[in-house]
């Protein structure tokens, strides 16, 4: 406890802090927490799971413990872009809170039938700190209830996430309605360039904190396969026999995705879980907590799902698609090393051949190669790993590149029809623009069968390269039989009048 007891916190926060179980601030905490204290505006690029979640946390509630406002005043909005991570944050700071009497409210969900009305009677009242996803919010903020003129500090927590999700022009149409003068906070666990240009609308001369992305326990077992998307599954149940499953969690860029593999993994006798943003709030707790109490084995989840499924300590994670940026990678397979610290766990990664040039990215990062196998020739044929023979190729171009859904990372980058949970989004009037619908859950109406084992059949040579084999003459005529012209007379055309 000796680093909190620097920071010269309240003694009440301090007491909420070791009923928590903290012991040590780490690394993101030590630099944070004094900034934000000072009312600095803020940047941080730290790793989820690294504690930043704390490192704001802790120092608003210093500042509301100290201060002696109404308690129906909300002074702090946090916006998250899911709701199980709201959910976390506001049980964190029920914790953290406790003997503060600080107050908070979690606002979440896909329509106003869900807790639409606690909510609303929550928000006509107040709360200290508010922990929202974008669109939820705007929805109760367009009906006119929504107190924030006493406002003085945001967070914007996971913010790349949420400008991956389309969230960009919601965020900004909610500061539109905060006090100009506030404290701002942005984190996020990566930092693009997008990021920074975002930042420069809403932060004013910013603090700067970023921590270099910690590489993954050496002792993980890092596997890549090469594989093009239509023999992913048929991979999967070939693999998964030879391991020994304990926890896996396996992540998948689309929800058409998820209930495919829960039914093959099901049939080969192991207990399967999914969950992806269509499930409802209280379908996601409980196959969480489900899984958390070792129910059942293998979890199937979306990448929008990714950062609000708080669970370590597994014994494999599989990337049936490849994360939309390295730090992602390393954050999942990071899932495997935490027991008791032994840094011992399996990561098994699938990398299509569009999907090339993002491990280029990932082994930049843990400054390494990792090595590659084919696919087994009884599954199929595999992709050669050559970044630029693939790149800018996208899903479907290949013969065999099609993939299970009819694609993977081009598809999602396209935002057809289909998008994630909006969070309250269908509240709205507007439709979204289409660069603002999410990358990261593909649209599910052009999804064709994924294919289980038993239905994977011998693939022509030819096919490997994208060109199938050109048809014979006797193949031709056989066609050209089957071209009849049509019986009867022909049609009269009517005259131009």
């Amino acid at each position: 406890m000796e680093d909190f007891h620097a920071f010269n916190l309240h003694d009440d926060l301090v007491e909420g802090i070791e009923s928590m179980g903290y012991r040590t601030a780490t690394p993101i905490q030590k630099q944070a927490i004094p900034v934000i204290l000072e009312g600095r505006d803020l940047i941080a690029s730290a790793q989820t799971g690294t504690g930043k979640t704390a490192a704001y946390l802790l120092p608003i509630i210093d500042r509301i413990s100290h201060s002696n406002h109404p308690q129906d005043r909300t002074t702090t909005l946090v916006l998250v872009p899911t709701r199980e991570l709201a959910k976390q944050i506001d049980e964190q700071v029920e914790g953290f809170g406790y003997f503060a009497s600080v107050s908070s409210l979690a606002i979440y969900g896909g329509g106003k039938s869900e807790n639409w009305e606690q909510q609303k009677r929550a928000l006509t009242h107040g709360a200290d700190i508010i922990i929202a996803t974008p669109g939820r919010l705007l929805a109760h903020m367009q009906l006119g209830y929504v107190q924030l003129e006493y406002l003085d500090c945001l967070v914007l927590d996971e913010a790349d996430k949420m400008l991956d999700m389309g969230f960009s022009d919601d965020i900004l149409q909610i500061i539109s309605h905060l006090p100009k003068q506030r404290q701002n906070l942005l984190f996020s666990a990566t930092m693009p360039e997008k990021i920074r240009q975002f930042a420069k609308q809403i932060l004013h001369e910013p603090a700067e904190i970023r921590l270099a992305v910690s590489k993954p326990a050496a002792g993980i077992n890092q596997q890549f396969y090469l594989v093009y998307d239509t023999f992913k599954l048929p991979l999967l149940q070939h693999l998964i026999q030879t391991l020994d499953v304990q926890s896996m969690i396996l992540f998948t860029s689309r929800k058409s995705n998820v209930t495919p593999i829960e039914r093959a993994l099901r049939k080969m006798g192991y207990a399967v879980a999914g969950i992806t943003s269509d499930r409802t709030q209280e379908e996601r707790e409980v196959v969480l907590r489900d899984f958390k109490n070792k129910q059942f084995q293998i979890l199937v989840a979306t990448d929008v799902m990714s950062r609000g499924i708080d669970i370590d300590s597994l014994s494999h994670v599989v990337n049936f698609d490849l994360p939309r940026e390295a730090e992602d990678y390393v954050h999942r397979i990071g899932r495997t090393a935490r027991a008791a610290g032994t840094g011992k766990g399996m990561a098994i990664t699938f990398v299509s051949d569009h999907d090339q040039d993002a491990v280029v990215k990932i082994e930049k990062l843990l400054e390494r190669e990792v090595e590659k196998h084919p696919t087994p020739p009884e599954i199929g044929v595999s992709p050669d790993f050559d970044p630029k023979k693939y790149r800018g190729r996208k899903p479907g171009s290949a013969a065999l590149g099609s993939g299970i859904g009819g694609g993977g990372r081009g598809d999602r980058n396209r935002g057809r029809s289909g998008r994630p949970d909006r969070d309250g989004r269908d509240n709205l009037e507007r439709t979204p623009r289409r660069e603002e619908r999410a990358p990261t859950e593909a649209p599910d109406q052009n999804d064709r069968p994924i294919r289980l084992m038993s239905e994977v059949r011998p693939v022509p040579p030819a096919a490997e390269g994208g060109n199938l084999a050109a048809p014979t003459d006797e193949q031709q005529k056989k066609r050209r039989k089957k071209r009849r012209k049509p019986s009867g007379p022909r049609p009269e055309t009517p005259a131009a009048e």
